[in-house]
């Protein structure tokens, strides 16, 4: 009889745990389900970057920023419209063509300028200042709302014991990028 009753339990203890794992496999089938069902339905959208380009917007055209500033450096056309050009292609989805883009950015460097900075009780600057000034124009001809022109400037300072040859390439890099940020996020963010 006491072997009965063991085996009585150890049937009803093998009962009880087939039906503990049935449920928590029909629980993880639901749960599987619900999630794929609420993923399907749910659509979300993130942007790294912040910008929101309208969707019927697929170009970009970007021209050549020529150096129209009273003091001219070389590199600086090139450089900064390469570096609005990388920005566009980089962080958009909008493929760069040359002419005609549904958004079309042109412009020209317009000022250049070296300036002193925290002057001294003995007159001189501690620091030197390089302002580099740009006009944009912008047409969007999807959303002609939108379009502009505009000034954009932005500075470094440096100090004054150096010589700006040996530190305007850095600048340079330095205040194209803010510039390029400023354009960027009042031509696709909408700042």
């Amino acid at each position: 009889m006491l072997q009965r009753i063991k085996h009585i339990k150890k049937d009803t203890f093998t009962q009880n745990k087939r039906i503990r794992d049935r449920e928590m496999k029909l629980k993880l089938i639901i749960l599987i389900v619900s999630i794929f069902i609420l993923s399907a339905s749910c659509k979300v959208n993130y942007s790294f970057t912040g910008g929101s380009v309208d969707p019927k917007i697929k170009t970009v055209s970007i021209q050549y920023f020529p150096n129209n500033a009273p003091i001219v450096v070389a590199t600086l056309s090139q450089t900064f419209t390469q570096a609005l050009r990388d920005r566009f292609t980089t962080q958009t989805r909008l493929a760069l063509v040359n002419y005609n883009g549904d958004m079309d950015i042109e412009g020209s460097i317009t000022g250049y300028a070296v300036q002193p900075e925290a002057i001294q009780g003995n007159q001189t600057a501690a620091l030197n200042r390089l302002t580099i000034t740009v006009n944009v124009k912008f047409t969007n001809k999807i959303d002609e709302k939108q379009n502009f022109e505009q000034s954009f400037a932005r500075y470094e300072d440096y100090p004054s014991s150096q010589n700006l040859s040996s530190v305007q390439e850095g600048l340079i890099q330095d205040i194209s990028s803010a510039l390029i940020d400023d354009i960027y996020n009042k031509t696709v963010v909408n700042w």
